[in-house]
C-alpha cells in the first residue's frame, strides 16, 4: 500500500477504491484523534485549540537534546529503503549515485516495484539487497535487521508516523518525505523517540537545498538584507490531474485527505527554506500561526469535468480549502506567510520570499532589490549574485537527478554528515516545526482564524545559535 504510484493488490481488505481498510481506519482515526473531532465532526473552537495545544505550555523532558548531536562516524552508510512508488523509485537512482553508500534492503507490499528497485542496485554494481514485500508490515523487518545505518522513508503520509518511530526504536537513523506526519501528539512522539533512542529522524526537505535558496540563505547570514522581517514559503502546484489518475498515486490516498482537513497539508517546502533565513529553532522560534481558507471547490469542479458516472470520486465530498494562507509569528516578530493550493489551474511556484530592512528577494521568477545597489525601483537580476552560492553548488555546479539537482545535493549532504561523523544540517525539532502548521492550520480555520501556538519542540534549545543548512565546507 506504500507504493505511491503502482494499483495495490487487491485482497479481501481492499475497498472498492483501492484504499486498504486498515490505512482508511489509520488516517481516520489520526485526524480525529489528533484534531480533537467528534464524531459528528468538530469540536467547538475552544476544545479544537485546546485538543492542539495540550502540550504547548510546559512539555516535559523526556530525553537530552538531539541538537548539536552529530552522528557516528562511519566509512560506508548502509541504506534501507521503504516505498518504492513514484519518489523512491527516483530516488534509489542517487542514493546509488552516491560515494559510499549501499543499498542493503528495499521494502514494498507491491512487490514487482521492489524487484524493480532491486535490480538497480545489482545493476549499479552493488549486491542484491534483501527485499521485504509480504504485506504492509514488512517494513518492520527490515528496521530490524543489524546491516542498516539509515532508513528512507517514501510512502503514503499515512505510514510516515509508525515508519520513523519504528526505524528509531530499532536503532536506525530515519529520514521522510514530506509531512513528518498529521497528528500533533505524532510529532511530540517522534520527537521524545529521538532524544530517547538517540537517533536522528529528519525531514527530508529537498527545497532548502535549491540554489536559489542556498544563495538567498546565505546572503541572509551574511547581512545582505539587513535586519530580517519576512518572508514567504508555498507548494501551489495544481496536482488536479494527479489526484485523480488512478495510476499517479496507488489509490486515492493523497486526494482523501482533502475529504478530512481544511488547512495546509503540505507546509514544508514553503516553510523549510524560509524558517532556515531566519534561523528558526537557531536563535528564533515560531510562536503561533492564523490560517484562513477559501472555499472548497476545485476538485469538484474538476471531477464534474472530467471523471465518469460511477468512478468512486463521486462518493467523496471535499471539504480541503482550495487556497489556504497562513501566517506564522516568530518569537523575534518576524512574519511568514505559507500557502498552499493543489486544487485550482495555476502556474507552479513556491513564492520563496525575503525581505528585510535592506531589500526584497522574490522568486518564480527570481529577482532582487538591495541597497544601495539598488535605488532605482526596478528589480535586478539575481545571477549576479552567483558569487554568494553555497559551497555545495559550486562544487556540484550540475547535479544529477530531478528537482534542478536539489534532491541530490540533499542526500549527498546528508551522507557526508553521516560518514564524517558531523551535526546533519536539519533535526528532529524542524521536522516537527516545519509540519506543525498541518493540523494547527486546520484547527485555525475550524475556529475562524484564531491563532493556533506553535510548540516549542526544541524545549528551549532555540535560544542557542547553532549551524543549519548554511554549513561550512568539511575539511575532511
Amino acid at each position: 500500500m506504500y507504493d505511491d504510484t503502482a494499483t495495490p493488490t487487491p485482497d479481501e481488505n481492499t475497498g472498492p477504491d483501492g484504499v486498504t481498510r486498515r490505512s482508511a481506519l489509520r488516517t481516520a482515526g489520526a485526524v480525529g484523534a489528533g484534531l480533537g473531532l467528534g464524531a459528528g465532526g468538530a469540536l467547538g473552537a475552544a476544545g479544537t485549540a485546546h485538543a492542539a495545544s495540550s502540550r504547548d505550555e510546559a512539555p516535559r523532558r523526556r530525553g537530552k537534546t538531539m541538537a548539536n548531536v552529530p552522528f557516528e562516524r562511519r566509512s560506508t552508510v548502509r541504506v534501507g529503503m521503504i516505498g518504492l512508488g513514484n519518489r523512491g523509485d527516483g530516488m534509489i537512482d542517487l542514493f546509488l549515485a552516491l560515494p559510499n553508500v549501499k543499498v542493503v534492503a528495499v521494502c514494498d507490499p507491491v512487490r514487482a516495484k521492489a524487484e524493480k528497485a532491486a535490480a538497480k542496485v545489482v545493476k549499479a554494481g552493488q549486491p542484491a539487497p534483501a527485499i521485504y514485500a509480504k504485506n504492509e508490515d514488512d517494513y518492520k523487518n527490515l528496521c530490524k535487521r543489524g546491516d542498516i545505518d539509515f532508513v528512507y522513508v517514501a510512502t503514503p503520509w499515512d505510514f510516515h508516523y509508525e515508519m520513523c518511530k519504528t526505524a528509531m526504536l530499532n536503532g536506525k537513523h530515519v529520514g521522510v518525505e514530506c509531512p513528518l506526519a498529521m497528528r500533533m501528539e505524532e510529532l511530540w512522539d517522534l520527537v521524545d523517540t529521538s532524544e530517547r533512542t538517540r537517533r536522528h529522524c529528519m525531514q527530508l526537505e529537498n527545497c532548502c537545498y535549491g540554489r536559489n535558496e542556498m544563495r538567498v540563505l546565505r546572503m541572509a547570514h551574511a547581512g545582505l538584507f539587513g535586519d530580517l522581517l519576512h518572508g514567504a514559503g508555498a507548494y501551489n502546484h495544481d496536482l488536479r490531474g494527479l489526484m485523480f489518475d488512478p495510476d499517479y498515486y496507488e489509490g486515492p490516498w493523497r486526494r482523501l485527505w482533502h475529504t478530512r482537513l481544511r488547512g495546509d497539508l503540505y507546509p514544508n517546502h514553503g516553510f523549510g527554506p524560509v524558517g532556515n533565513y531566519m534561523d528558526v529553532n537557531r536563535g528564533d522560534r515560531a510562536v503561533s500561526v492564523v490560517s484562513v481558507g477559501s472555499p472548497a471547490l476545485g476538485l469538484a469542479e474538476y471531477r464534474k469535468k472530467h471523471m465518469p458516472p460511477g468512478d468512486p470520486s463521486w462518493k467523496e465530498s471535499y471539504i480541503e480549502s482550495d487556497r489556504t494562507i497562513s501566517l506564522v509569528q516568530t518569537a523575534k516578530g518576524r512574519v511568514i506567510r505559507l500557502e498552499h493550493d493543489v486544487s485550482t489551474p495555476h502556474p507552479y511556484s513556491r513564492i520563496n520570499s525575503l525581505g528585510g530592512t535592506l531589500g526584497l528577494f522574490e522568486d518564480y521568477p527570481p529577482r532582487i532589490y538591495l541597497e544601495p545597489t539598488n535605488t532605482n525601483d526596478q528589480w535586478d537580476d539575481f545571477k549576479k549574485y552567483a558569487e554568494w552560492d553555497h559551497w555545495l553548488w559550486k562544487e556540484h555546479s550540475n547535479p544529477p537527478g530531478g528537482h534542478g539537482g536539489m534532491d541530490y545535493l540533499m542526500l549527498f549532504r546528508l551522507m557526508q554528515c553521516m560518514q564524517l561523523g558531523l551535526v546533519p544540517d536539519f533535526d528532529v525539532y524542524d521536522a516537527a516545526t516545519w509540519t506543525a502548521p498541518v493540523p494547527l492550520s486546520h484547527l485555525s480555520i475550524r475556529a475562524k482564524g484564531a491563532p493556533q501556538q506553535i510548540p516549542d519542540f526544541t524545549r528551549g534549545e532555540w535560544k542557542k545559535a547553532r549551524p543549519g543548512v548554511d554549513s561550512e565546507k568539511p575539511k575532511a
